[in-house]
């Protein structure tokens, strides 16, 4: 049989972290040692008590039905810890949404807003996700340069015009991967201006949010007009080391959620009931568990940065 596949998969290489575990794989079976530095996936254990209730909830039977969605205690976490980190309000009914994953929201986002002709605003360099939604809506990408002079910020008035006024949908990554770093709050009025004047939704992809070592991250909702324009998306799987789990949140603009969620609707069932327990048990604790996760990165990023700093490597 002759098997065609559809035009879009064009875009679509194997994932490069993917390859890079098959690389990995081949190595290690030639008995060679490796340090794995590819995909972020924490090598450290949630929270106990995360565990304990992660293992109690899967031992209940009546915990294995569809979700459906996040369940009421998992959205009155997150607008508690937004409350209590940020100071920002959220309506738990109606500005929370559920996803598995931020991947999952980052991806899906640009479908249920983007037409073929519209452009996506993307940081450049910026994570592979990013290109994978666009691709999926059939949109164009248009990459905004994070360059050293600029304090790796994109400079929007660079942006021509005739983009603008095509662009659709903007992404923000502070703390940045690739490049970790942290965006001031000047910086999210202007891009809240900026939006507002050419009608483009801003997504504020904030995974990395609670890896921090000096100054802590601004959350974009914390901003005035954030919720106008746009929505923030975070995950447990780097702040509480619960990257299996395949858990995280949306939240901001109402109109936009509902968006993601009619779509999602169509695409799963939930999140496992017994993580979502897991994952309410991490945002309501108290911070101890994540300032000693920053002591630990603390200590690694030191050790690296100064054993390549002997290799003359600054």
């Amino acid at each position: 049989m002759l098997i065609h596949s559809a035009r879009r998969m064009k875009a679509f290489q194997e994932n490069i972290f993917t390859e890079l575990a098959d690389i990995k794989k081949a190595k290690v079976a030639q008995g060679i040692e490796l340090i794995d530095l590819s995909i972020g996936s924490p090598d450290l254990a949630p929270p106990p008590s995360v565990l304990q209730t992660l293992a109690e909830e899967a031992a209940n039977p009546n915990k294995f039905g569809y979700a459906l969605k996040g369940t009421e205690d998992f959205h009155r976490a997150i607008t508690n810890y937004y409350m209590r980190n940020y100071q920002v309000e959220l309506d738990c009914d109606n500005e929370v949404l559920t996803l598995m994953g931020s991947q999952d929201g980052l991806v899906h986002l640009p479908m249920a807003l983007c037409e073929p002709e519209d452009y996506v605003l993307v940081p450049d360099p910026g994570y592979t996700a990013y290109a994978a939604g666009v691709s999926m809506a059939g949109a164009t990408m248009y990459p905004m340069p994070l360059k050293k002079e600029s304090g790796y910020l994109p400079s929007l008035e660079d942006i021509p015009l005739e983009v603008c006024e095509k662009a659709k949908l903007m992404i923000l990554n502070y703390p940045g991967n690739p490049i970790p770093v942290v965006a001031s709050e000047g910086f999210f009025k202007a891009a809240i201006t900026f939006a507002k004047r050419h009608n483009i939704v801003i997504l504020h992809d904030f995974a990395y949010s609670e890896l921090y070592y000096d100054r802590k991250p601004v959350s974009f909702l914390s901003v005035d007009g954030a919720k106008d324009v746009g929505i923030e998306m975070n995950s447990l799987s780097k702040s509480f080391n619960m990257a299996g789990c395949r858990i995280a949140y949306a939240a901001g603009n109402h109109e936009l959620l509902q968006l993601l969620k009619r779509l999602k609707s169509n695409l799963d069932y939930g999140v496992f009931l017994p993580i979502q327990a897991a994952a309410t048990v991490a945002l309501d604790q108290p911070s101890e568990f994540l300032e000693k996760n920053r002591v630990i990165y603390r200590k690694r990023r030191d050790t690296l940065i100064g054993g390549f700093q002997q290799l003359g490597w600054k």
